[in-house]
């Protein structure tokens, strides 16, 4: 498991940004520690990450990427 500020460091997205993500669904971390509410990320969701910031860097807005994320 990644912390918020490794999964950061490798996907070049800041940790505010992981959080933003996963209020809206897009990007939910795989443990969040319900004392502490430290978010966890595995390895095998860099790759949704990015495609997620490839879709951004496309101009797509993050509501219409969970919009085609929800539909497929």
């Amino acid at each position: 498991m990644l912390s918020i500020g490794e999964f950061a460091r490798l996907t070049g997205v800041s940790a505010r940004m992981l959080r933003h993500y996963d209020r809206l669904g897009l990007l939910r971390p795989q443990r969040t520690d319900e004392r502490t509410g430290y978010r966890s990320y595995s390895a095998a969701q860099l790759r949704r990450a990015n495609q997620l910031i490839a879709l951004k860097d496309l101009g797509f807005t993050l509501e219409q990427v969970a919009r085609s994320w929800t539909a497929g």
